[in-house]
């Protein structure tokens, strides 16, 4: 049985570790969704990923808050795949780069989508 839990070890929070995922991490783009991703055999934890959502596409916090949501959801019924396309030792994080809503079926198949375009 898989665990589709999400829990707090998993979750990437520390500052320099998110400048470290922007600054040295490789990109995968399906619109409107981007993962950026680093491996590192000295991080500590074995597998981290954050979510943001642009205040620049969404003014109102409850729609960036809802969307972060939908990310989140999408990931963690979707981990197993997501950790068989990348190393143990990753820090990944999860942008929506878009203006408009979308429902949950469609962002779930793009994140589909752009886990398939991870090598």
């Amino acid at each position: 049985m898989s665990d589709f839990s999400f829990p707090k070890h998993e979750k990437l929070k520390s500052k320099k570790a998110i400048e470290h995922v922007f600054a040295k991490g490789k990109k995968v783009y399906q619109f409107p969704i981007t993962l950026l991703y680093v491996t590192d055999e000295s991080f500590e934890n074995e597998f981290q990923i954050g979510v943001s959502v642009s205040k620049r596409y969404f003014k109102k916090a409850v729609d960036r808050n809802r969307i972060k949501r939908l990310l989140r959801e999408c990931y963690r019924l979707h981990k197993p795949l997501l950790k068989s396309k990348l190393p143990t030792k990753t820090s990944c994080f999860l942008l929506y780069q878009h203006n408009e809503k979308i429902s949950f079926k469609e962002l779930e198949a793009k994140y589909l989508q752009l886990i398939e375009k991870i090598q």
